[in-house]
Parts: structure tokens; sequence; C-alpha cells
């Protein structure tokens, strides 16, 4: 018997469950720019009825992922190479900003938190596993808005956080990538535990900068082979 996707998924988070799966898809272009995504295919594919699915769809519609076409159907738009570029530059700002209210904010035990973070980062950039670095990943920056003790900073994050470092998975693909980005990240949490806030400010820039440039390769890339 198929599995449904849903088992684990409790009654009034069903539209959210697949709201988050097919965004994934989209973001890992399982499915691609200008695919018509069908209610009756998706339940099919998902093993589950049409109603969450339809919720999921606008959902999708409203953070501008997909449209929907009067009398045609709902069609995948993702993000285009100058979305991610956007985001990335909107996040050198904030990020710079929110690792220097950190450092005057971080408690003790945020510090550890961090640290055993970035255990966790080098672990896994070792053993190469890219899926696995790219969640704890996440969880480095995260903790890092938390220690800025502002609900703002933390939601405005957030906000973006899971878009950017999907597509950023781009850019870990790249040969020794993982390493070098461990070792970036080992640099932000060293001049947080300094309380350099100038040196961690110049760090995060450096890093944000390194995964831009080879987001911005694998899209010219992938323009050029089209």
């Amino acid at each position: 018997m198929k599995k449904n996707v849903l088992d684990n998924a409790s009654h009034g988070s069903l539209g959210h469950h697949i709201f988050c799966i097919l965004r994934d898809k989209i973001l890992n272009e399982e499915y691609e720019k200008g695919q018509k995504l069908n209610e009756v295919a998706l339940s099919r594919e998902l093993n589950i009825s049409r109603t969450p699915i339809r919720e999921a769809l606008k959902q999708l519609e409203l953070e501008g992922l997909v449209e929907s076409i009067p009398n045609k159907g709902v069609y995948v738009l993702g993000f285009s190479p100058r979305d991610i570029d956007d985001m990335l530059e909107i996040r050198v700002v904030l990020e710079s900003l929110s690792v220097q209210l950190a450092i005057e904010r971080i408690s003790n035990e945020e510090l550890k938190k961090i640290k055993e973070i970035y255990d966790l980062l080098e672990f896994y950039a070792k053993k190469d596993d890219q899926e696995r670095f790219t969640e704890v990943n996440i969880s480095f920056h995260e903790a890092i808005y938390k220690a800025t003790h502002s609900q703002y900073f933390e939601q405005l994050l957030s906000d973006i956080n899971y878009y950017i470092h999907v597509t950023s998975r781009h850019s870990i693909k790249q040969p020794h990538r993982l390493l070098e980005a461990a070792k970036e990240h080992k640099d932000i949490y060293d001049a947080i535990e300094k309380k350099d806030k100038e040196l961690a400010k110049v760090n995060v820039i450096k890093h944000i900068r390194k995964t831009q440039s080879l987001v911005r390769n694998y899209y010219s890339t992938k323009a050029q082979s089209e």
C-alpha cells in the first residue's frame, strides 16, 4: 500500500504540509519554471485528496512561486536568478547588522549553542553530506538571529532564510565548497567569541558574497547550456 505523505501530519496542518512539499520541489527544480501543476495529478502523486492541494497552491501563489491563470491552470514561476541575487543582497545588509547586535546581547549559553552547531557543520562538511550540511547551516544562522534577542530581526531574517539557503544549495555542490564554507562559519564564530563586531561583520559579508558568486555562476552556466 502506498504510504500517505500526510501520515505524520495533524489535520490542521494538512494544507501547510503540502505547501512545504510543493515549495521544496519547486525550489529544488523538480517542478520546472512554466510547468503546469494539475490538482488531479498532484493528488495521485502525493496520495491525498485535492482539498489540501488546492489550499497549498493558493499559499504558493501568495508566496509568488506559482501563478494561477483563469481558465488555464496553475503554473510554476519559481525564483529568477535576479530574485535570488536580490535576496542575497538583502541578506548581506541584515546579517551583517544582526551579528553585531548578537555580539552585544549574546549569552554564554547561546555562544555555546552556536559552537555546538558549528561542530556539527564541520562534521558534515568532512563527510561531504550536502543535505545535512544545509540543514545545520540554517540552524547556525538562526542561532545568531536568536542571539540578537530581537523578535523583529529574527522574524525578518527567518522570512527569507528558508528561500536563501535552499537556493544556495547550488553553491555547495562546487568541489571542496563544504570545507571552505565550514571554515567561513568558523571565522564568524571566532569573531563572535572574541566579541569583535567589525571582524564578525567582515566575515559574514565575505561568506555571503562567496555564496552569491557561486550561485551566480550556477545560473550563468545553466543559462548557457539551455
